[in-house]
């Protein structure tokens, strides 16, 4: 008896752990294979090279992999770690940057400082929480608006291959939406490999090799890149991920993850990466059911994720090779159609408040412009347009609520508001 006991209780135990790992696997590959694309081509319009942009790849993949890894065995909680896909987004619809991609890692190691002292220092992450949250979707809307365009161009220009893309997310999404852009990646690999003549010395090097690029500290991009990356990694990254843990019945103190979070970046920088943060979409796979019955155990799904982000970390320059090898439509295309379900949000979030509706749509229509003055991007200026606009109709609509609410004792007061014969006269009948 106690023998079937024990065995069933193994068995069990076993059960659980493949359950952890199989979450842990999906949640890193569908993190991984939605948004590759996005920060390759974020990374590329900064200013970085090929070689620069794989190392960013796998310095991204390697810090968070690890980040992962110790936070969720410190914690003993489902933490999953990701990078900042909103932030790719942000770089890939930039102009670039003066001084090109040494400004860009200088303001990297910026936005990772900024996060560390959010987990350090409460005001600045109030600071963050209290931005408008029509402003900030506003701007994270205008951010991605100009990259959710490409599946359309993509089917326009090779109308073959665009629509096998787009049709097989459309269907795949149809039935379970977080493995719609993983299939249309798969299906456009397949399509690229097996239509496209691809020589094997425009490849480049397969093998993994960071680029240690010595960072160039300039006021534009300070501005123009690091404040928006840091406002959009916290408000769209770091903020819902502690919601998504929060949802699955896990409490844990926000700072310290931030701060964490923030030193992987510091670290991952250097070599490229634009920022770890929590994660947001694949951290329900591991605090969720998919990662097992006991919500004691699903931090070992976080801690597989990120085992297997750090060995796609070393496969980042195949990666990259074969992208730059690829029809750019194609990529661009299955960016964007990761970038629809993020955008879809952020314009509803957007548009939700009517009373600053007109704030969030100037924020929009300045980020999409993408006007830039004194070397700084549209993102900031959006920003401060709609911020502005809204801080005057905040100050119109106090003003008229002060006047329609006259001082106690004011000739315009009422006599009789608070007598006893008004509130006899006010009393509803029996």
């Amino acid at each position: 008896m106690s023998e079937a006991l024990q065995t069933s209780g193994g068995g069990s135990a076993r059960s659980d752990l493949v359950r952890a790992s199989a979450a842990g696997f999906v949640a890193a590959f569908v993190g991984f294979s939605s948004s590759f694309a996005v920060v390759l081509e974020g990374l590329a319009k900064v200013g970085a090279t090929r070689a620069e942009a794989a190392s960013g790849l796998m310095a991204l993949l390697v810090a968070m992999g690890l980040c992962a890894i110790f936070l969720s065995l410190r914690t003993r909680l489902p933490v999953s770690v990701a990078w900042s896909t909103p932030g790719a987004a942000l770089l890939a619809g930039s102009t670039g940057s003066h001084g090109g991609f040494p400004a860009a890692v200088g303001a990297f190691l910026l936005t990772g400082a900024l996060i560390v002292i959010s987990g350090l220092w409460e005001p600045l992450g109030r600071w963050v929480s209290s931005i408008p949250k029509p402003l900030a979707n506003a701007m994270l809307a205008g951010i991605l608006l100009p990259l959710c365009l490409a599946p359309a161009h993509a089917v326009k220009s090779d109308p073959k291959l665009g629509l096998a893309v787009v049709l097989t997310w459309a269907a795949v999404g149809s039935f379970r939406k977080l493995y719609a852009v993983p299939a249309a990646v798969v299906v456009a690999v397949v399509l690229i490999a097996t239509t496209t003549h691809i020589r094997a010395d425009s490849l480049g090097p397969l093998l993994p090799h960071p680029e240690l690029v010595t960072p160039h500290f300039t006021a534009s991009a300070a501005i123009g890149i690091a404040l928006p990356l840091y406002v959009v990694t916290m408000a769209s990254q770091n903020i819902p991920g502690i919601a998504v843990l929060n949802v699955n019945g896990y409490h844990p103190e926000p700072g310290p993850l931030f701060s964490w979070t923030g030193a992987f970046s510091l670290l991952s920088a250097p070599f490229g990466g634009h920022a770890v943060n929590l994660a947001a979409i694949t951290a329900a796979l591991c605090a969720g059911e998919e990662a097992g019955p006991d919500p004691r155990k699903r931090y070992r799904a976080a801690a597989v994720a990120g085992g297997v982000y750090v060995l796609l970390g070393l496969g980042a320059s195949a990666a990259v090779a074969f992208v730059n090898a690829s029809p750019p439509n194609i990529i661009e295309a299955v960016a964007g159609l990761a970038l629809l379900g993020a955008l879809a949000g952020s314009l509803t979030g957007a548009m939700a408040d009517a009373d600053h509706r007109e704030s969030a749509v100037v924020t929009l229509v300045v980020t999409v412009s993408g006007v830039t003055f004194f070397g700084i991007s549209g993102a900031f200026w959006g920003l401060a347009a709609g911020g502005l606009l809204y801080a005057l109709r905040q100050w119109r609509t106090g003003r008229a609520a002060a006047r329609k609410t006259p001082a106690s004792g004011s000739p315009g007061a009422p006599e009789t508001a608070g007598t006893p014969d008004a509130v006899r006269a006010q009393a509803p009948s029996r």
